[in-house]
């Protein structure tokens, strides 16, 4: 069921408005890839290992987390490449298998307690910086922002499986 956006009495400031936040989500990946870039140098990490703990930690803050198939799957790799990049993480301490509890015959991928140790040392300054940047905005704002980037995550997720299923015809 699709919801129609209420009437805008002014369309184009709407379209400048859906612009600037396209350009700023760009600007985000854009610097969010260099800061990826720089952790993942300052531990000896390839640019896939930063890529799956992005996957690992997204999916279990929204309390799903990833079996090393469904890691292959968004990463896009061959299952010998995800053994290979899984094999090697859990080896470094960044991620640890666990039995999913409701189904002993899956393996779930988790971040370590080491690897959240080392994220969270490298990224607690930018998440000093983000709360004294947000610290004038008033909640509300924020509480707005949060559904505009959970619309344009969803879009993008819904894209992405568009994309995925042209490409294997399914």
């Amino acid at each position: 069921m699709t919801h129609e956006p209420p009437e805008d009495p002014e369309p184009s400031n709407r379209e400048h408005a859906e612009t600037e936040i396209a350009t700023d989500i760009r600007a985000l990946t854009a610097v969010s890839e260099q800061i990826g870039h720089l952790f993942a140098h300052s531990h000896s990490l390839r640019s896939n290992d930063f890529r799956a703990l992005m996957h690992i930690a997204t999916a279990e803050a929204e309390s799903r987390p990833l079996t090393a198939g469904q890691l292959r799957e968004l990463m896009g790799l061959s299952s010998a490449a995800i053994t290979y990049l899984v094999e090697r993480m859990i080896a470094s301490g960044h991620i640890r298998r666990e039995t999913d509890p409701g189904d002993r015959r899956r393996v779930l991928l988790h971040y370590s307690d080491h690897g959240m140790s080392v994220a969270g040392e490298f990224f607690r300054p930018l998440g000093r910086h983000t709360r004294a940047a947000l610290a004038e905005l008033p909640t509300t704002d924020l509480a707005a922002a949060h559904r505009v980037l959970g619309a344009v995550v969803a879009a993008m997720r819904d894209h992405h499986l568009a994309l995925t299923q042209a490409a294997t015809g399914r």
